[in-house]
């Protein structure tokens, strides 16, 4: 055979130049278990819990109540507030690290009860950064022209991983779901991600296999999130081209109330509103950033437009953040 052959040229989707969210929902259990519920039951008080995680109450699942069930409580509330119906939807991803089995994915089964025929559906697990990896690749996904609308789910039941009488975990995990969704725009609403993990200290959060609890070492986990986080969190702001003290909302996961002042002190980010929701909601892992940040605006504390910064981080360890405008 003499000559070349042709170059073949793949036909790719249309690009849009950036992706927003056009809203938020949230999903909390119906049962609170307070501080001094705990006290009854192992060696604890309420100022103990208070003066170390800054937590008053959390959120705790049914026995019959599943991840699924609270991510398509939150997921529809989503829908619902971005005036989308379910055929607008092509892909749907659920960020979780708790699941009561490995199969099936929870986002094919969640697409399932909302109607939505035949997306795009797969869970992630990057433990308490999972939600922000999660709208990371939902923006990728409809920037590359993969997706139009992603609905982004972050759903955990923690307690069925804990031991109900180990004081060290038992004080701060709670249970909760928390979505967005996800679509393009000619102006971006969505920043770039900085995310990464630091895998050497991936045994300092772990469960270790089927028939154990989660484990966590506590002063470690705080040393690091406390010094290693802060820089990311301004890294991100950097690269969406705002300073600290644009942002009108800081929303960090919600680890720990210590931690959470302690960064936002460190950031600088003066003129933010500073996310607590883990007084009230407990740690829910991939759940807290969505969940937080349903409520402040349900509330009324942050301002449609305004630019907010969200940082999760958490089991890996994995870390990632990126600003937003809110919807």
């Amino acid at each position: 055979m003499s000559g070349d052959a042709p170059a073949l040229r793949l036909r790719v989707p249309p690009t849009v130049p950036g992706a927003r969210i056009l809203a938020f929902g949230d999903y909390q259990p119906a049962r609170v278990v307070t501080n001094d519920d705990l006290a009854a039951t192992m060696d604890t008080s309420d100022e103990w819990i208070r003066s170390r995680v800054g937590i008053v109450e959390r959120r705790i699942a049914a026995d019959d109540e599943t991840i699924t069930d609270m991510a398509v409580h939150a997921g529809g509330k989503a829908l619902a507030g971005g005036g989308l119906s379910p055929d607008d939807i092509d892909l749907v991803i659920v960020a979780t690290c708790s699941s009561e089995t490995p199969l099936p994915s929870h986002a094919a089964t969640v697409a399932h009860r909302l109607g939505i025929t035949s997306p795009g559906a797969f869970d992630l697990n990057a433990a308490c950064a999972g939600f922000c990896y999660a709208l990371a690749t939902a923006s990728s996904a409809v920037r590359g022209g993969s997706a139009r609308n992603v609905l982004v789910i972050g759903a955990e039941k923690m307690s069925q991983w804990i031991d109900w009488s180990d004081r060290s975990t038992a004080i701060i995990f709670a249970d909760g779901a928390g979505a967005a969704v996800v679509t393009g725009s000619r102006d971006p609403g969505i920043g770039p991600v900085v995310w990464g993990s630091s895998g050497d200290q991936a045994d300092k959060i772990r469960i270790a296999d089927r028939n154990s609890y989660l484990v966590q070492e506590g002063q470690a986990v705080f040393r690091w999130a406390t010094t290693a986080i802060a820089p990311i969190a301004a890294a991100a702001c950097e690269r969406a081209g705002v300073s600290p003290e644009d942002l009108a909302a800081f929303v960090p996961h919600q680890a720990n109330l210590r931690i959470v002042e302690s960064i936002a002190r460190r950031l600088k980010a003066t003129n933010a509103v500073v996310a607590d929701d883990i007084v009230h909601s407990g740690n829910t892992s991939a759940a807290s950033i969505p969940l937080a940040l349903a409520r402040m605006i349900e509330r009324g504390d942050v301002q449609s437009g305004a630019p907010a910064l969200l940082i999760g981080f958490g089991a890996g360890l994995t870390y990632a953040a990126q600003v937003i405008q809110i919807p």
